[in-house]
């Protein structure tokens, strides 16, 4: 039987995700018990900001949407293992089922899908309903950088290490205009980083060591990328293609803003006006941050608020992935999207 349980209760839950992944089995005294059905997700949250169109359900831990040109969009479902497509009139189909963890996703300048590939970084496990992703399982041992032929099916595995150091749970992926894609690595022990590698598989390179980036984007100059890490968006400068200053100048040591209290950040995504739009974890919505710092926060019906596409002629047709609840929705966004550098 479903209930509504209040913030307090949810967020008292958050502190036991590591302890309950690395627990694993059930104890030796005690055979488990039969699983139950778990409840339906209902959760007080305020109501959400926008109007919600809800267009799917049942997913299992949807991420990195892409809006293709046919109206379509691509996404992951990073708990099965695949890439899946949602047509215009409702339509779930199955790109390519894939191992490890597929995580974000990006059109090259060659109009193939390219894929952020965590490796299987997260464990799952439900809580009150939602699906919360938790420590990474002991048979992980990292992730890579793949292509994705969407005519022909066929997929290349580009990248598994850099300079001789294993990708341990690439996250996510951003293409710029001259043809190389900025990559988050999320790590697994303070291990992560920023990498910068050829679309054709010839080359990468580590631009920034980091604990555990997620988001990634650039802004509509190409002189800056933002990246996302835990309540942080940091912001630096592109001195070329690869390379990041040294000494960023727009912000000091490259902190651009923090997110509100109790939030996680994860993926993100930027507007025309060159504003961030980070998801937040917890508090679940969309922080949109402009140069200064400033905050104006769009709140949704659920803790894992994952990521956003902008798609629509006017670029403010946008999709979200609410993956606790295995949903996904699309908004009216009240600002236009940056166009991505390129599409399919």
């Amino acid at each position: 039987m479903s209930r509504t349980i209040s913030r307090r209760e949810f967020l008292a839950t958050v502190p036991m995700l590591s302890v309950a992944a690395a627990a694993g089995a059930q104890t030796p005294q005690s055979p488990a018990p039969a699983p139950a059905a778990p409840p339906t997700p209902q959760f007080n949250f305020p109501l959400p900001t926008l109007p919600m169109t809800m267009l799917t359900d049942g997913l299992k831990f949807p991420e990195g949407p892409v809006a293709m040109g046919d109206g379509s969009v691509l996404f992951v479902q990073i708990q099965s293992k695949q890439i899946s497509r949602l047509t215009p009139d409702g339509k779930l189909s199955l790109v390519k089922q894939l191992e490890g963890g597929p995580n974000g996703l990006a059109i090259g300048p060659d109009k193939a899908l390219y894929i952020a590939n965590d490796g299987g970084r997260f464990s799952f496990a439900d809580r009150g309903g939602y699906n919360f992703p938790g420590a990474a399982p002991p048979e992980h041992v990292g992730g890579s950088v793949q292509r994705l032929n969407l005519k022909t099916g066929e997929l290349t595995t580009l990248y598994e290490t850099c300079e001789g150091k294993r990708l341990v749970a690439p996250d996510d992926l951003v293409f710029d205009h001259h043809g190389g894609m900025w990559i988050s690595d999320y790590g697994k022990k303070a291990d992560g980083g920023i990498y910068y590698a050829s679309y054709d598989g010839k080359k990468i390179v580590c631009a920034k060591p980091m604990n555990s980036p997620n988001g990634i984007g650039l802004s509509p100059d190409g002189k800056q990328l933002h990246v996302s890490e835990r309540r942080q968006l940091w912001t630096f400068d592109i001195e070329k293609p690869g390379v990041l200053a040294a000494t960023p100048k727009s912000y000091p040591n490259g902190q651009h803003a923090q997110l509100r209290e109790r939030s996680v950040a994860d993926s993100l995504k930027v507007q025309a006006d060159g504003k961030v739009c980070v998801c937040t974890l917890i508090v679940g919505g969309i922080s949109i941050i402009d140069k200064a710092g400033t905050t104006e926060f769009m709140q949704f019906n659920d803790p894992f608020v994952t990521n956003l596409a902008f798609g629509g002629r006017d670029l403010r047709d946008c999709w979200l992935t609410l993956s606790g609840s295995g949903r996904m929705a699309k908004v009216r966004w009240p600002y236009p999207g940056l166009k991505s550098a390129y599409r399919a």
